[in-house]
């Protein structure tokens, strides 16, 4: 029974807990852990049966398999750092497209039904992984001093307000970006997967009651949040990794 005692058990925080599948000393593996394990699997060995044994004549998975990769590697790395330097970064950023989007299409998967992604260490853990690889290749390319120059946006021909903008691009691309990048991605699949929950168990609740057209109305806007979700967890996989790669591109990029 909830608490507002109409007894209709309304979807919040708890549905984003899960007990623990088995506990190994002080460490507890639950749901959410197997599916981003069973992410890592299924997108490991999707490209394994795709390329493992490539063909000259691609069968369907291999050819499902290229035009995925192929839509990564044009689409989004050749059009943000171009061919010549994109090119290192194309597994990387096919490898971050699929698992995010694996992560995320759990949620309308039967008994998986959760979204890997709305729990925020997942999304965190990515966002740091291009954050440490854009400060490294940012000092790399430009020296200490220059790299220093780049992340802050440092401009002499700004005049006397060089250094406010300075300030606000050190805090910006330091502090704020990562939180940003890993914050965009988690809140989409937290808010989705809410709604989910929410138009399913209504559409159960209200078939058990005397309100059963309204529990027809319900599940149309169960399936319609399906599809749109379906939009929404690939979008969100997209843009994770365009900007991933945006911030590669400004770390290669000349400082003047």
């Amino acid at each position: 029974m909830s608490d507002n005692g109409c007894g209709f058990p309304a979807p919040g925080l708890h549905s984003f807990l899960f007990q623990p599948i088995f506990t190994i000393g002080g460490f507890e593996f639950n749901k959410v852990m197997l599916l981003a394990l069973l992410t890592s699997l299924v997108v490991v060995s999707f490209f394994y049966a795709a390329f493992g044994r490539a063909k000259v004549v691609p069968g369907k998975t291999q050819m499902i398999a290229e035009a995925g990769y192929d839509f990564v590697r044009r689409s989004i790395v050749y059009e943000t750092l171009g061919k010549r330097e994109g090119e290192k970064y194309v597994p990387l950023m096919v490898s971050l497209f699929f698992f995010v989007w694996i992560m995320n299409v759990w949620s309308v998967i039967p008994l998986a039904q959760f979204p890997v992604a709305s729990v925020i260490a997942y999304p965190a853990v990515l966002a740091i992984i291009v954050y440490v690889l854009w400060v490294s290749l940012t000092f790399k390319r430009h020296g200490f001093v220059g790299g220093w120059k780049n992340i802050v946006g440092y401009d002499p021909s700004l005049g006397p307000i060089k250094w406010l903008v300075s300030f606000i691009e050190f805090f910006s691309n330091l502090l704020v970006r990562p939180f940003t990048h890993a914050v965009r991605l988690f809140a989409n699949m937290f808010a989705g997967h809410l709604m989910l929950v929410m138009f399913t168990v209504a559409s159960w609740y209200l078939l058990n009651s005397y309100m059963i057209p309204a529990a027809g109305v319900s599940f149309v806007m169960t399936v319609v949040m399906i599809l749109f979700e379906l939009f929404v967890q690939a979008v969100q996989a997209y843009v994770f990794v365009l900007l991933a790669c945006s911030y590669i591109q400004g770390a290669l990029a000349e400082h003047h």
